[in-house]
């Protein structure tokens, strides 16, 4: 079967989302309509804000459907009406049954890890955050639980000792977008081959779930790699944070410094001027890029130009 006569549906929200729908219209892909989140308010004006998927797919004549609720008949009778061979979804939300088993072909997903491994909903953050030091990108069919269903393809990125999920993310959703239009190539030639995950011991996986307020909180009595870690994997959003002065700090960039702390693991200290860093467990984290509540990101060195002190700062 000619790939480019497979009649595709593509389900995806966020930016990560668009490289793959690009990719497919650029391998001259048969996208014969996207589905995506509804408008949202946001901003101060609370202006209605189309999602990344909706504005590309706006700008290259492809159809877009918002459901509001993805069990919704009328939904479905849509999806029917446009009779796909094959669905596509990229960095949506969770499917029905009756939408990921309507196509002939299926449904696939493209997942940001080397699956079995970091199955959930932030598997880039986490590979992060676990100091891994390779991930990658898994084409896989759905079926009922969440990240289980038959490897199609898999392809692997190399994690820098210094890298964020940021950086990761960029990259990965490149590397997603070839490994997707591959992945439909195969399977309008029918040579690939499905993989089952089902001898993976869930028990000794990694899992990627979604992030909390509470994840992003630093505790300063963890070894200094992995706060580090930390900060790399939640960069640039949710961000990791503590508190300066009762306020909320974010922390986007850092630097470490492994010794022996002579005061207890969360003590700060700052020249005023040029650094700010606190006490771990096994050494110190030196901040590089910041946030303070209410105020703009900025280098500390920026931050500590305009930045007064309360009384209680240690210089060190």
């Amino acid at each position: 079967m000619d790939y480019q006569k497979i009649r595709i549906i593509f389900m995806g929200t966020p930016e990560f989302a668009v490289a793959s729908l690009d990719a497919l219209i650029k391998a001259g892909c048969n996208v014969i309509a996207t589905v995506t989140a509804p408008d949202k308010p946001a901003g101060r004006g609370m202006q209605l804000q189309q999602s990344a998927v909706k504005q590309y797919a706006v700008e290259n004549g492809i159809r877009v459907l918002q459901p509001a609720r993805l069990k919704d008949a009328d939904f479905h009778k849509e999806l029917r009406e446009l009779n796909p061979d094959l669905q596509v979804v990229v960095a949506f939300r969770m499917l029905p049954e009756v939408v990921w088993n309507m196509p002939q072909m299926g449904t696939i997903n493209v997942h940001g890890s080397l699956l079995p491994k970091y199955r959930g909903a932030a598997p880039i953050n986490w590979a992060v955050i676990n100091g891994e030091k390779e991930t990658g990108v898994t084409t896989f069919k759905l079926q009922h639980e969440i990240d289980t269903g038959n490897i199609l393809m898999r392809a692997s990125l190399p994690i820098a000792s210094d890298e964020t999920a940021g950086s990761v993310h960029d990259r990965m959703k490149e590397l997603g977008a070839d490994l997707l239009v591959n992945t439909v190539k195969g399977l309008a030639t029918g040579t690939l081959k499905e993989v089952p995950q089902d001898n993976a011991d869930p028990a000794s996986l990694q899992h990627a779930p979604k992030i909390f307020t509470e994840t992003c909180r630093i505790n300063w009595n963890s070894p200094i790699d992995q706060i580090y870690n930390l900060v790399r994997g939640l960069s640039p959003y949710p961000a990791a944070f503590t508190e300066l002065e009762g306020k909320k700090l974010k922390v986007f960039s850092s630097e470490k410094e492994h010794t022996s702390p002579s005061e207890p693991p969360g003590t700060m200290h700052t020249d005023q001027k040029s650094y700010i860093k606190f006490a771990a467990a096994d050494g110190y984290l030196l901040l590089s890029e910041i946030q303070l509540e209410g105020k703009k990101k900025m280098t500390v060195a920026d931050f500590l130009r305009g930045y007064r002190f309360g009384q209680n700062t240690q210089n060190k």
